[in-house]
């Protein structure tokens, strides 16, 4: 049985040392007595930076692709076209003020002497280890590997407040609730520069305390390839419009170098572009998820296990529950946009619509497109294999019971239906078994970073820094891997030639890519892509989401002479006798009726004679009707929120927001 090694080394060393994750906080917390064996011994040691990775990883059951630490679950990927809701980042309101909840709240409280899991919390753990750690005789290798971890955690947990907040608080030695006295906690906000700084001098220095690749036992652990990854990362939003408005080169050329150097180091010890036995195609793209150890595209991952459910150290991965239908004894509850689904280009690399080699059919709308739609999407017809049935096809058709009926009231999808009549496979296992739990004992590690993303973020920053073609280079790499056919010479690319052609094609690549893997929020964030009026969209040629609404499918069924069927059976489905009421969408023998070949040319045939494909709006709030999204600009730096404002009131408000003192006067900018 599979488990994730950095997990059960978690949840093993952590029971030993203190019987239960809350006690071993407790412990530690005034730095004597008992706290000082554990920074005697290596394994105790060892088991306290296990501990704090469990501070940053998604919970037991999280749904990793979507899941983010800032909101712990899909608040900001609903806040993009990935996904419809509302959000408190998506609604309209009467004023922006810090005592909403659209002030987010990730910040933390200030801190106390109570065992919580928030940023501050996490970087008073950090700091104790790393002034503690070198004074108690634990050989040298030992201690650099440990501290290295934690220098990543911190930058880590540093990079996440100042990517939504700007500069943040920099507490770099612990905290002492307790015995602290006057001002001592009461540290103000430090410039997103010198944050900036700080975190990437963190992360130099764990790269040089970590090994490039560790042993399979402790697959998962942060690398010194990974450090320099999340550098490249860093970098690359500091360069990006929300923190440089004035296109500054040599932030663009930082983050090209830092990228590149992660690149490299990540290549000389194994990292690489996932393929199935050295093949690039749309199959190896999909089977990446469900490679763990050794695996060349993980860069970052969280560890989950599939340990049988309401263990003490179960960590099961509530992804793959969440995206199977309810047909499947799934959650059902993930349902992909039009929006997403038309993002994707067609086989030759060009948007429907543009490509002359695969006209587009909006009937059709699955038919010729980019291999990793299939790994993406699952459409009504489509083949959606399980441990139980590798030949399950999932329908979400709807027919009418009476005539009189404006809306369909019958459904293929007896136990319910999904919003966009579309789901989700990717990062779903075509061996995941839905006996035990209905999918939910599953064990997928998640790659919070990819070597893909390295690769793109390596594209983007040498586009903006003016290496064009080896931008370019980057993402035909991206499109190579996933199949995409070459018919230009640029994979789908030719003719893109500007600056900011290429910073829409990198965007819009990782808009595919990356799909539903927590990075879109992020993207539309930095380079200020939400409200109407934008300046970088209009540059890009990206559509700004202010003003929509996000759309889905709705599929029915018409008669051989062309009007709805009306009937209590499903009309395409044969009873044990008879023939079925209109046609049988799963014939014994194929060609019929129109000379198929094989299942998906019948398919084809389906959806130009039986389906009627109806675009819908009503993803989103249907009340009030006129519900569009909005965005406030106030939102590309988060303001602080009423509880921590009125527990630390000398720190300074986010300019565009106000406090109890009035309007902000922090700058994020600096």
């Amino acid at each position: 049985m599979k488990k994730n090694r950095i997990f059960c080394l978690i949840a093993g060393v952590t029971f030993l040392v203190a019987g239960c994750k809350d006690a071993f906080l407790e412990e530690k917390r005034d730095l004597a007595g008992y706290n000082e064996e554990v920074f005697k011994d290596a394994a105790l040691a060892q088991g306290y930076v296990d501990y704090v990775y469990g501070l940053f990883l998604p919970a037991n059951n999280a749904q990793a692709l979507s899941w983010n630490l800032a909101t712990n679950n899909d608040t900001f990927a609903k806040t993009t076209d990935e996904f419809a809701g509302e959000t408190d980042f998506n609604k309209v309101w009467a004023n922006i003020s810090y005592v909403n909840s659209h002030a987010l709240n990730y910040f933390g409280a200030r801190l106390t002497s109570s065992v919580v899991n928030n940023p501050y919390t996490r970087l008073k753990q950090i700091n104790i280890f790393l002034a503690e750690i070198d004074k108690n005789g634990l050989p040298e290798d030992v201690r650099n590997k440990l501290k290295g971890q934690m220098y990543f955690w911190r930058a880590w947990q540093y990079f996440d407040l100042v990517r939504l907040y700007g500069g943040v608080p920099l507490a770099l030695s612990p905290q002492d609730p307790i015995n602290g006295e006057g001002t001592a906690l009461q540290i103000p906000r430090s410039s997103s520069s010198d944050c900036i700084k700080q975190i990437v001098a963190d992360l130099d220095l764990a790269q040089t305390l970590l090994p490039g690749k560790w042993g399979n036992s402790d697959w998962g652990r942060i690398t010194s390839g990974a450090c320099a990854a999340l550098k490249g990362r860093v970098l690359l939003t500091w360069a990006s419009p929300l923190f440089n408005r004035t296109d500054d080169l040599t932030r663009w050329d930082d983050a090209y170098k830092a990228n590149l150097a992660a690149k490299t180091l990540l290549e000389a010890n194994g990292g690489g572009l996932f393929k199935t036995g050295g093949t690039a195609d749309g199959v190896a793209w999909g089977n990446m998820w469900f490679s763990e150890v050794n695996n060349p595209e993980a860069v970052i991952v969280y560890g989950f296990n599939n340990l049988a459910i309401g263990g003490t150290t179960t960590k099961n991965n509530g992804w793959e529950q969440a995206a199977r239908s309810k047909e499947l004894n799934g959650g059902g509850s993930l349902s992909p946009t039009k929006e997403l689904v038309d993002a994707f280009p067609m086989k030759d690399g060009k948007m429907p619509g543009v490509s002359t080699t695969y006209v587009y059919d909006a009937k059709k709308f699955y038919k010729n497109r980019d291999p990793r739609f299939y790994k993406t999407f699952v459409y009504n017809g489509a083949i959606w294999p399980y441990a139980g049935n590798s030949t399950f096809k999932q329908w979400t058709y709807k027919w009418y019971k009476t005539a009189a009926e404006t809306v369909p009231s019958l459904t293929t999808e007896t136990k319910g239906a999904n919003a966009s009549a579309v789901y989700i496979s990717k990062a779903t296992d075509p061996n995941a078994s839905n006996a035990n739990g209905n999918f939910q004992q599953n064990g997928m590690d998640f790659m919070e970073m990819r070597f893909a993303e390295v690769i793109l973020n390596l594209a983007e920053s040498a586009i903006g820094s003016n290496r064009l073609s080896e931008g370019l280079e980057g993402i035909k790499a991206i499109r190579e891997r996933a199949g995409v056919e070459n018919l230009d010479g640029a994979y789908g690319l030719a003719g893109l030639t500007s600056r900011d052609q290429l910073f829409g094609a990198v965007l819009k690549e990782r808009n595919i890519e990356f799909a539903y893997e927590g990075k879109r929020f992020f993207d539309l964030r930095r380079w200020m892509l939400f409200e109407e009026n934008s300046a970088t969209a209009a540059r890009l040629g990206i559509t700004p989401l202010n003003g929509t609404r996000r759309k889905g499918y709705f599929i029915t069924v018409k008669s051989a002479i062309g009007v709805k069927y009306v009937g209590n059976n499903d009309p395409l489905i044969k009873p044990a006798s008879g023939n079925a009421p209109i046609i049988d969408r799963d014939p014994a023998t194929y060609p019929t009726p129109n000379g198929s070949a094989n299942y998906a040319a019948y398919l084809d045939y389906l959806y130009d004679n039986i389906f009627v494909i109806t675009v819908k709006d009503d993803l989103d709030k249907t009340n009030p009707a006129d519900w569009k999204f909005t965005w406030y600009p106030q939102y590309y730096f988060f303001g602080l929120n009423e509880n921590i404002l009125s527990a630390s009131p000398y720190l300074e408000q986010t300019t565009g927001w106000n406090s109890m003192k009035g309007q902000g006067t922090f700058d994020p900018l600096k």
